[in-house]
C-alpha cells in the first residue's frame, strides 16, 4: 500500500492486488490515516464495479463521522451509481476540491 502525504490528506493507492484486497490493506493502515482526509486512487484497477465500490461504506462512514474527508477517485464507476455516503469522483484533482469545500465547511461549521 502506498501513502502519499500532502498536508492534512493522504492519497492512497496500491498496483496489482483485488479490491478485497486493498480494502484488507486499508483497514490494517486505517490507525496511520485516522487524522488526516483521506482520498483512494482506484485507477489502477482495470474493473471497478458499484458493488466493489460499496465494499468502502463503512470505513468511509466510519472516517467521515471522526470530521474527516473519505474521497473515492475513479473514472469506472460514476457517483450516481452509489449512495450518496459515498464521495465518488472521476480525478484526483476533484477529490483535493471536494475536500477543500468540505474542510471550509467543517471551519464555518455548516
Amino acid at each position: 500500500m502506498i501513502f502519499d502525504k500532502d498536508g492534512t490528506t493522504t492519497i492512497v493507492f496500491q498496483e496489482n492486488i483485488s479490491i478485497k484486497e486493498f480494502l484488507k490493506n486499508l483497514e490494517k493502515g486505517y490507525p496511520k490515516l485516522k487524522n488526516d482526509n483521506i482520498i483512494l486512487n482506484l485507477f489502477s484497477f482495470s474493473k471497478l464495479t458499484s458493488s466493489d465500490i460499496l465494499e468502502f461504506l463503512p470505513i468511509s462512514n466510519l472516517h467521515r463521522e471522526s470530521g474527516k474527508s473519505f474521497v473515492l477517485a475513479t473514472e469506472k464507476v460514476s457517483f450516481d451509481e452509489v449512495p450518496e455516503e459515498l464521495c465518488v469522483v472521476p480525478t484526483i484533482q476533484e477529490a483535493k476540491d471536494i475536500i477543500e469545500m468540505e474542510e471550509i465547511e467543517r471551519d464555518l461549521e455548516l
